[in-house]
């Protein structure tokens, strides 16, 4: 087993403020199962404890629905997902949910396709941001866009924010330390206001920081610009 036992993980999301049933942890135990399968060739994760996948990846990406509101049969899309966090995991515990899981490295998108297959049905794409981002399939057709990662948010605004539509939110998951303030012309010039930031700690002790960003008026055309463009003059 790869995640702690049921009734452990059971307290361990209860002391967090979330339920958790255990046909939700069946499968998140298959998920943690095809991680470690996958581990084993490719760099998914440095992870690889039943304790640290329990709550740095699957606690981590679900608190999302302590802290945010994400009404019943919403879109998601995660950008940049990685192994699939949050939105593997977030599909997992909300079945309603229509899950798009982003990537730019076609080994975690198979890896993410094997995880559907053996979980619940998600859409997987193999592809840039930037370059979904002007698709008129994805363009702010999305209720929600996530992202769990290091850049900065006026780079991660640029990447998630052109999926949402007008009255959605892109749900920016941050570690601690990040001026978000510096990312306030970013949001406004795509579209957006930061709505409400959230700060929180793992039961570790980890720091945690969400930031709520609704989308008030439609992205500019000319946003997201090339990923080199993105790095080189953020927003």
């Amino acid at each position: 087993m790869n995640i702690l036992p049921y009734k452990e993980l059971s307290e361990l999301f209860s002391r967090a403020g979330l339920s958790l049933t255990e046909d939700c942890a069946l499968l998140l135990e298959k998920y943690a199962d095809k991680i470690a399968e996958y581990n084993k060739f490719m760099n998914l994760t440095a992870i690889d404890d039943a304790a640290g996948i329990s709550e740095k990846h699957f606690l981590d990406s679900l608190l999302i629905f302590r802290y945010c509101d994400i009404e019943n049969g919403a879109g998601l899309i995660d950008v940049g997902t990685g192994a699939g966090f949050p939105g593997m995991a977030a599909k997992l515990y909300r079945p309603d949910l229509e899950v798009t899981l982003l990537d730019s490295l076609k080994k975690r998108v198979s890896f993410l396709e094997d995880v559907s297959r053996e979980t619940l049905p998600v859409t997987c794409i193999h592809g840039r941001a930037e370059d979904f981002g002007k698709d008129p399939l994805y363009r702010e057709r999305y209720d929600h866009a996530a992202a769990r990662a290091v850049a900065a948010l006026p780079v991660l605004a640029e990447y998630c924010l052109p999926f949402v539509k007008e009255g959605g939110t892109f749900i920016a998951m941050k570690g601690p330390g990040e001026d978000l303030s510096a990312g306030e012309n970013a949001v406004k010039t795509l579209g957006g206001e930061i709505e409400k930031v959230i700060e929180y700690s793992l039961p570790c002790g980890d720091s945690r920081v969400i930031c709520v960003i609704r989308k008030i008026s439609a992205t500019p055309t000319k946003y997201p610009r090339k990923s080199a463009q993105i790095m080189k003059k953020p927003l």
